[in-house]
């Protein structure tokens, strides 16, 4: 078995709706995510999945969250832009892109301290 991961980031602004605390208030972070895909076979040059392709995918979606206040953002705009529901938006995403492929875990960071990993439940 192979797990294949990737990390890029983004900067954007959100806020918390229903929270009570600092998060309430607009704020920012580079948000790091990180993408684990899991094969368990090898391509025909010894590639379980290619870096390149699966950066790319991810940078298009994170490219459209980017530089925004993510609750103008949809699903965010009706959902809390919480690390949990963008790592879940992220898979969901990722899921309709990568067919055939199964998505091990998808890791949100605000900080270098605080970080959330959806594991997708199998079967």
């Amino acid at each position: 078995m192979f797990e294949v991961s990737v990390r890029e980031h983004f900067d954007a602004a959100h806020y918390l709706r229903g929270y009570r605390g600092k998060c309430e208030n607009l704020h920012g972070h580079r948000f790091q995510v990180m993408v684990t895909v899991r094969t368990s076979d090898v391509d025909e040059i010894g590639l379980a999945f290619d870096f390149a392709e699966l950066k790319r995918h991810l940078r298009e979606i994170l490219e459209r969250l980017d530089h925004t206040c993510l609750n103008e953002v949809p699903p965010f705009d009706r959902i809390n832009p919480s690390s949990e529901n963008i790592a879940t938006t992220i898979y969901h995403q990722l899921e309709e892109r990568l067919t055939g492929i199964s998505i091990s875990s998808i890791q949100v960071c605000e900080s270098p301290e605080a970080c959330v990993t959806y594991l997708p439940e199998s079967g």
